[in-house]
């Protein structure tokens, strides 16, 4: 009897030391996913930083008489470098180049906007208590981090060859000819710095998904962790009861069984 009077008394230590596991590990899991959220939030940040350098490239780019691909507009002859032959030369040059780079633009403003309105999905889902989290959206969570760093580092790469093909056209060298004839050096065949701006901002995108990755699983473990502790938190009460009501019935079995004896002895006396 006095070993189950221990036994029964240690349950309260214990769950004690429970609670503070748990409670220590929702810090934990609230500190993580407060940095995952920030994470988040500048991965937004640099989606859209990221779409506004690919629109300023292309317009960079897109000459006098060009409106960055989208059309094309007549400069007055007051303001115009051009003249005659060579303003029209200038403007079908013009547009055949803003043409060849109009996939750059629509893949840059299609991709980035597309990540940061998938992240931004992720941030609102995830902004949950830890108990309400689970692991299969964490893990989903994961899953999309490792491919946007994954996809942002291709991107940046095809980005950088479709941009140095198209420079390398006989119709950008012409066309750098005709600009440099009047002095406007600016409109030459190499990349410029709106495109180094977007390959720059897709490298740190690709940076911050990595990080938010690892964070995201650390994130997992962080949960699993929480749910084994209350799993434990919710176990460990019932299964004392069971065990004591155990010992109550072996009592009073054990003491049915003297009392039974001494009627007995009583009987035969």
């Amino acid at each position: 009897m006095p070993g189950d009077g221990t036994k029964i008394s240690n349950t309260g230590p214990m769950r004690i030391m429970g609670l503070i596991d748990t409670r220590k590990t929702e810090e934990r899991e609230n500190h993580t996913r407060t940095m995952e959220g920030i994470l988040k939030i500048v991965e937004i940040t640099v989606n859209l930083l990221v779409l506004i350098c690919v629109g300023a490239a292309q317009a960079s780019v897109a000459g006098f008489t060009s409106l960055g691909g989208f059309g094309s507009f007549n400069l007055n002859s007051a303001y115009s470098p051009f003249e005659g032959t060579e303003l029209r030369e200038v403007r079908e040059l013009d547009m055949q180049f803003t043409q060849m780079r109009a996939p750059c633009v629509y893949g840059g403003v299609a991709f980035s906007l597309t990540a940061a309105v998938l992240t931004l999905v992720f941030l609102v889902v995830g902004a949950k208590p830890i108990q309400q989290l689970r692991v299969g959206l964490l893990a989903g969570e994961c899953a999309f981090n490792l491919l946007a760093g994954v996809a942002y580092i291709a991107a940046v790469g095809l980005y950088l060859h479709f941009v140095s093909q198209v420079n390398s056209t006989d119709v950008c060298k012409r066309r750098e000819r005709l600009y440099a004839r009047r002095g406007y050096t600016s409109m030459n065949c190499v990349v410029q710095g709106g495109d180094a701006a977007v390959s720059l901002f897709g490298v740190v995108a690709a940076c911050l998904y990595f990080a938010s990755f690892v964070v995201c699983i650390l994130a997992i473990r962080t949960v699993r962790a929480f749910q084994s502790h209350m799993a434990k938190a919710q176990h460990s009460p019932k299964s004392s009861i069971r065990h004591r009501n155990v010992r109550n019935h072996r009592a009073m079995q054990r003491t049915s069984e003297s009392s039974h004896n001494v009627q007995a002895l009583a009987t035969l006396v």
